[in-house]
C-alpha cells in the first residue's frame, strides 16, 4: 500500500486523474485561531539536465522470443555511463543509503514486475549496504551498480509530501470535520476470480440486499451517511485541509494538547477519482493550477467549493499509524528526500534511480519505494519531501523534467542483453 491511496504526484493528482493522495507548518495547538494559509510554492532552481542516451538495446528473453511490452524488459533498456561520477556525495547519497538499506528484506524477495532483476541480484548489494559507511554512501552506489537507461530516458518528476492539519481526537468546538476508520462493510471483489479476462481489475462496494452495488460517494459521506456509527477516527478544523490530506493518503494531524497524531490510508470508498484542479482550470476559476491556487479560491468560495470537492467522488479512510514515518509500498517508512514513487512495472521497487532535471533540488539519488496511480510508465517519478512548510512549498509546486537512469546490480545489463 503506497503512503498516498493511489499514489500520484500531487499536483498530478490534482490537475489530472488520479487517484492519489499537502503539508502546513505545525500550529500552535487548539482550533485553527486564524485561517491556515495556503502557503508559497517554492521558487525553482534551474538546472541543465543530462541528455537521454539513444535507445539501442531491448531485452531479450531466453526462448529467443518477444518479451512483454507492458513492462521495461519489453520496453527495452541502453547502458548508461559509469556512475562514479555522476553521484555526488552529501546528504542525499546518504539518506539514499539508508532508504535502500531498509528496503532490502523485501527487495530479495519480491517478485519484480518490470521483469529487470531477481531477488538474489541483489544479496551483494544488501549484504554490504547493512554495514557501509554512510559518510561514503555515493562509494557504496559506484562500487555495487551499474547504470541503466529504460526505453527512452525522458523523465517526468512531481512531488508529494505529508500533510500537517489541525486535529482533535474528539469532536469539539473548532473540530467538526470527521476522519473517518474504514467501514466494515466495505469490501473489495478481485474480477480476476470470476474471469481470466478481468485478471489485475478490482472494484470496491457493498452488499445491498442481494446486489453488490457502489460504496457511498463523497457527497453521502461528508452529508453524514457514515455518521453516528462510532467510525469517527479524529476530527479535522478545516474541511479544505482535510480534502488535501485525502488527496495525499497520508498526513499529521496536530492535535489542541501540542500532540501529534499520525494518519495513514486504510482504504478508499472506490469511486473514481476526480481532480479537481483541471475542473477548475477549464472552467475559468484559477488560472494556474497549482495546490496553492487551487486552495485560495476554495477558501474564498467557501459554497461553491464545497460543491467542486464533492465532484471528487473518492473518499478516503484512514487508521492511526505508529512508528518513524509514512508507510510506502514497500511496506517500509519512505524518506524524505530520497524515496520516489514509481510504477513498478518499470522500475523494480527498492532500486536506485539517478535524475538529472531542469530543476535542481530533485537532482540526485533516490530510492523506488512507492507508487502511485498517477504515477504510470517509464521515467515517471514522485519525489517525496517529508513534512513541514519546506516539503510543502518544493512538493506543492515540482514539476521537472531532463533524465532518469535505473541503477541496477552489476551483472545484470549482461545478463538481459545477451541472446
Amino acid at each position: 500500500m503506497s503512503l498516498r491511496h493511489s499514489g500520484g504526484a500531487l499536483l498530478a493528482a490534482l490537475m489530472l486523474s488520479a487517484c492519489a493522495g499537502g503539508v502546513i507548518p505545525p500550529s500552535a495547538g487548539g482550533p485553527a485561531r486564524s485561517r491556515p494559509s495556503t502557503g508559497e510554492a517554492a521558487r525553482p532552481v534551474p538546472a541543465t539536465p543530462r541528455p537521454t542516451l539513444p535507445p539501442k538495446l531491448p531485452v531479450v528473453s531466453p526462448s529467443g522470443g518477444s518479451t512483454d511490452q507492458g513492462n521495461a524488459a519489453g520496453l527495452g533498456i541502453t547502458p548508461g555511463p559509469d556512475i562514479a561520477s555522476l553521484i555526488p556525495s552529501g546528504e542525499r547519497a546518504r539518506l539514499a543509503l539508508q532508504a535502500f538499506r531498509i528496503s532490502c528484506p523485501t527487495l530479495m524477495k519480491r517478485t519484480d514486475q518490470s521483469g529487470l532483476t531477481r531477488g538474489s541480484d541483489w544479496n551483494s548489494a544488501c549484504g554490504a549496504a547493512s554495514s557501509w559507511p554512510e559518510a561514503s554512501a555515493a562509494e557504496f552506489f559506484a562500487r555495487y551498480f551499474e547504470a541503466a537507461q529504460v526505453g527512452d530516458g525522458a523523465a517526468f518528476v512531481t512531488g508529494y509530501y505529508e500533510p500537517e492539519i489541525s486535529g482533535s481526537r474528539t469532536k469539539q468546538a473548532g473540530y467538526q470535520v470527521p476522519i473517518y476508520r474504514r467501514p466494515a462493510e466495505l469490501i473489495d471483489v478481485n474480477l480476476g476470480l470470476f474471469s481470466d479476462s478481468l485478471k489485475g481489475r478490482t472494484i470496491r462496494g457493498k452488499v445491498q440486499g442481494s446486489n453488490f452495488v457502489p460504496f457511498d460517494d463523497r457527497s453521502q459521506i461528508v452529508g453524514g451517511s457514515l455518521a453516528g456509527r462510532g467510525l469517527e477516527l479524529a476530527w479535522a478544523a478545516d474541511p479544505v485541509e482535510f480534502f488535501f490530506l485525502q488527496v495525499q493518503g497520508s498526513g499529521r494531524l496536530n492535535l489542541p494538547d501540542g500532540s501529534v497524531m499520525r494518519i495513514g490510508y486504510d482504504g478508499q470508498n472506490g469511486r473514481d477519482y476526480t481532480g479537481i484542479g483541471k475542473l477548475m482550470k477549464d472552467r475559468g476559476l484559477i488560472q494556474a493550477g497549482s495546490m496553492q491556487d487551487i486552495m485560495q479560491y476554495l477558501r474564498a468560495h467557501p459554497t461553491e467549493g464545497a460543491a467542486i470537492m464533492n465532484e471528487n467522488k473518492s473518499f478516503v479512510f484512514f487508521r492511526e499509524l505508529t512508528g518513524s514515518g509514512p508507510i510506502g509500498a514497500l511496506g517500509v517508512a519512505v524518506t524524505a528526500e530520497a524515496t520516489v514513487a514509481a510504477d513498478p512495472k518499470y522500475i523494480p521497487l527498492g532500486a536506485p534511480v539517478l535524475l538529472s532535471l531542469d530543476r535542481a533540488e530533485p537532482n540526485g539519488i533516490w530510492i523506488a519505494q512507492d507508487t502511485g496511480g498517477a504515477i504510470k510508465g517509464a521515467n515517471r517519478f514522485d519525489s517525496f519531501w517529508g513534512a513541514g512548510a519546506r516539503a510543502r512549498g518544493i512538493a506543492g509546486g515540482m514539476s521537472a523534467r531532463g533524465s532518469a537512469l535505473i541503477l541496477l546490480p552489476i551483472g545484470s545489463i549482461a545478463r538481459l542483453t545477451q541472446p
